[in-house]
C-alpha cells in the first residue's frame, strides 16, 4: 500500500497544486458525488472553484488539508472558519472528496481526523457537515459525528435527479 501523507496547504501552496485539485474535483464529481456541481463538469470551472478556496485560505477563512499518495492528491477537505460574529466556536467541514481510485484506504478517515485537529488548533469547538452520500454518512456516524437530521430534495444529483442530504455536528474537546 503506498504511503499517505495528510497535511494542510497554504495558499501558495495550493495554488502550486490547483491542476491537481481540479482532477480530484472533476473524478469525484464523474464518479456520482453531489458536492455542489453538475456533469459534465468543465475544467475551467473546476478551477475557478480551487482558484476561490486558494483566496478564501489566503485571507485565513478556510483551512485546505489534502492527502497525497505516490500518484500526487488523492483526497482533500476543507475547514471553513468565516463564521458570523455570534459563532467564533464553530466552522464548517466541507467538500471531503477522496478520489474513487483511492478509495478504501483510510484517507477519508485520516483527512477528517486532519481537519477536527485543525479546528482545535484553531479554537473551534463546534463543527457542522452536510452529506448526500450514505458512505460518507457512515464514515462520519463511525468517527462520532451526531446525525442533526435529513432535508429532501435538497439538491440535484451530478447528473440529474433531487437528493437529500443529511447535516451532522460534531462537539470537540
Amino acid at each position: 500500500m503506498d504511503e499517505i501523507l495528510v497535511h494542510t496547504l497554504g495558499a501558495d501552496e495550493a495554488a502550486a497544486h490547483i491542476e491537481q485539485l481540479a482532477d480530484v474535483l472533476i473524478d469525484c464529481v464523474e464518479g456520482g458525488a453531489s458536492v455542489s456541481f453538475m456533469l459534465p463538469l468543465a475544467r475551467g470551472k473546476a478551477l475557478a472553484f480551487w482558484r476561490g478556496v486558494v483566496d478564501s485560505v489566503a485571507r485565513g477563512e478556510r483551512t485546505l488539508v489534502v492527502a497525497e499518495d505516490a500518484h500526487g492528491i488523492a483526497g482533500t477537505v476543507q475547514l471553513i472558519t468565516d463564521m458570523p460574529d455570534n459563532q467564533p466556536h464553530r466552522a464548517d467541514v466541507a467538500k471531503l472528496l477522496v478520489r474513487p481510485r483511492a478509495r478504501g484506504a483510510g484517507i477519508g478517515r485520516r483527512l477528517m481526523e486532519a481537519v477536527e485537529h485543525a479546528a482545535c488548533d484553531q479554537g473551534r469547538h463546534l463543527l457542522v457537515l452536510d452529506t448526500a452520500s450514505d458512505g460518507a454518512a457512515r464514515l462520519y456516524e463511525r468517527l462520532g459525528w451526531q446525525r442533526a437530521g435529513v432535508v429532501p430534495d435538497y439538491a440535484l444529483l451530478p447528473q440529474g435527479g433531487l437528493c437529500a442530504t443529511t447535516f451532522y455536528y460534531k462537539q470537540l474537546p
